[in-house]
């Protein structure tokens, strides 16, 4: 039975202050039922015009990383801006200042400035390279972060020209994920104990600390050899670090499907048992029994090619049923362009609708069991929710706004 209850943070009060993709800090923030202001110039942030796909005029990005939002246009030159967004942290827990640091506080908003009016305010600034350091001043984008981090290797085109190779972008996403626990952590101390705080976070430090099996690995390997060594099935020799060193690996590899492609891990030898057992080859775990833990025969291209006959013997679907009845680790491989049509996709994920969203788009992955889901509001137009914040959460009556509008306080 599906209880009814408030969204988790129905009574989290966030001011964001951002442009571009920072804004994505407060996007699981408004999934979850934060209400997010979002503090808009009167022209906007132009992230509604930025990369690709353009849908109906506005972009993606726009729509994924401001659903949930309402959006206030102050023109904060104005000093009757000012004192709007003044009072709005007066009554909110968090301000987001995702841009370059100082932002707010050339108005007159930043962290000391806001305290002295909520003292319980958690003020988290969000910036491509953070607040100290040479590269503070840099201008930057988003791939920036992950080229710096290590997790781009350039590419080179027919005609030796270098360029930027499909990736998974890190720091886009992976400072969201930090900020959000650190504005949560900071908003839980301070209905606590009254105190709030100052967060500071780069997008470069999220990608290089989300990747930190890589660079702790390198580290790991500076030491000395016979203090670091590599995995007991492998003798003690130390293979290239984290996924690289999957390249020769054969019980734990990507084999080609009778339709496409699966994903075979059977580094366990009780799951290399099963697996022999289960197609009728208990001959290859006789030869081959392996190690009993994280054993991937590795650099064994006999093993490999009698296995790369074998799994293309069968679908893909077919490899998974056999994992799920001979206890065997058997993945899918998908794209993603495919991925949506994968079934334990559609059984897990909630889609937002481009009839109400203005984009298909994917929902919050975490469910709260038991509760009813509740789906974030479509991304705001420039200003879309000025006059209905300034009635409802400030109690601004339309005789004081119309006479804020001719103070230039909207732009």
């Amino acid at each position: 039975m599906t209880e009814q209850t408030l969204p988790p943070l129905a009574n989290l009060r966030v001011i964001e202050s951002s442009i571009l993709g920072p804004a994505a800090i407060t996007t699981a923030l408004a999934d979850l039922g934060a209400d997010v202001i979002k503090v808009e110039t009167p022209a906007g942030d132009y992230i509604r015009e930025m990369t690709w796909p353009i849908i109906e005029g506005v972009s993606l990005m726009h729509y994924h990383l401001n659903r949930g939002k309402k959006s206030i246009a102050l023109d904060l030159k104005a000093e009757a801006a000012r004192e709007i967004y003044r009072e709005l942290v007066r009554g909110a827990d968090v301000v987001i200042e995702a841009s370059r640091p100082g932002a707010l506080a050339r108005f007159g908003l930043g962290y000391e400035d806001l305290r002295r009016i909520n003292p319980k305010i958690v003020f988290c600034t969000v910036s491509g390279y953070g607040m100290t350091g040479p590269y503070k001043d840099m201008p930057s984008h988003g791939i920036a972060y992950d080229t710096w981090s290590g997790v781009v290797k350039p590419a080179y085109d027919e005609e030796g020209f270098c360029y930027i190779p499909e990736h998974v972008g890190i720091g886009i996403n992976a400072a969201p994920l930090f900020g959000g626990l650190a504005v949560l952590a900071g908003v839980i101390r301070a209905r606590e104990t009254g105190r709030g705080s100052f967060i500071e976070l780069a997008q470069s430090d999220a990608a290089a600390a989300f990747d930190w099996y890589r660079s702790e690995s390198h580290m790991a390997y500076a030491r000395p050899e016979n203090v670091v060594t590599g995995n007991k099935s492998d003798n003690y020799v130390r293979r290239p670090v984290a996924t690289a060193g999957m390249k020769e690996g054969v019980r734990y590899q990507l084999y080609d499907s009778a339709d496409g492609h699966v994903l075979f891990m059977a580094s366990e030898q009780a799951f290399w048992k099963n697996f022999c057992a289960g197609a009728g080859r208990m001959d290859l775990f006789e030869k081959w029994p392996g190690s009993k833990y994280a054993d991937h025969a590795r650099g064994n291209r006999e093993l490999q090619a009698v296995l790369r006959d074998i799994f293309r013997s069968r679908t893909t679907a077919e490899w998974l049923a056999f994992g799920v009845e001979f206890n065997t680790p058997i993945a899918p491989v998908n794209t993603p362009a495919n991925i949506v049509d994968d079934p334990q996709f559609k059984d897990r994920f909630r889609i937002l609708p481009h009839e109400t969203h203005g984009a298909d788009m994917l929902g919050f992955p975490a469910r709260f069991v038991g509760e009813q889901e509740t789906a974030p509001a479509r991304a705001p137009t420039v200003g879309e929710h000025t006059e209905a914040v300034l009635q409802q959460v400030l109690g601004y009556e339309p005789a004081k706004i119309a006479a804020l509008r001719e103070k230039g306080a909207f732009g």
